[in-house]
C-alpha cells in the first residue's frame, strides 16, 4: 500500500506518493477542483491511502471526490504539521534558497 500526502492550496495542490518505507515514488501538481489526481494515483498503485491535512475549507471538495471514488483517506491534524513547517522555514532562511514544497500535507492560503 502507498500513502499519498496532499498539500492543498486555494488554486492548486501537490500530491506525493510514498511506499511503506517512506521512499518517494512520484509527485504531481494539479489545479484545484480537477479530477487528474485519481488517474495519476491509479497508475502508481491500486492499494492506496490518502493523507490530507484537516483544513476542510480547502479540502472538502477533494474529500468528497475521493470518498465518492471509494478511496481511503485520513485527516492529519494541523498541529502535527507545524514542526515540519517551522523546520522548512528555518532551513530556507539559513540557506537563502527558494523553499521547496513540503513532502507532507498542509493547509495554505497561497495558490
Amino acid at each position: 500500500m502507498i500513502v499519498i500526502g496532499v498539500d492543498v492550496h486555494k488554486h492548486s495542490l501537490m500530491a506525493v506518493a510514498v511506499d511503506e518505507a517512506g521512499r518517494m515514488l512520484d509527485e504531481k501538481t494539479v489545479t484545484a477542483a480537477g479530477d487528474e489526481l485519481l488517474a495519476w494515483a491509479s497508475e502508481i498503485d491500486n492499494e492506496r491511502l490518502w493523507a490530507l491535512e484537516d483544513c476542510r475549507q480547502l479540502t472538502r471538495w477533494l474529500e468528497r471526490q475521493l470518498l465518492a471514488a471509494g478511496e481511503e483517506l485520513v485527516r492529519v491534524p494541523p498541529k502535527l504539521m507545524a514542526p515540519e513547517r517551522r523546520a522548512g522555514r528555518a532551513r530556507a532562511s539559513r540557506t537563502r534558497s527558494t523553499r521547496l514544497p513540503s513532502r507532507v500535507p498542509r493547509c495554505g492560503s497561497r495558490g
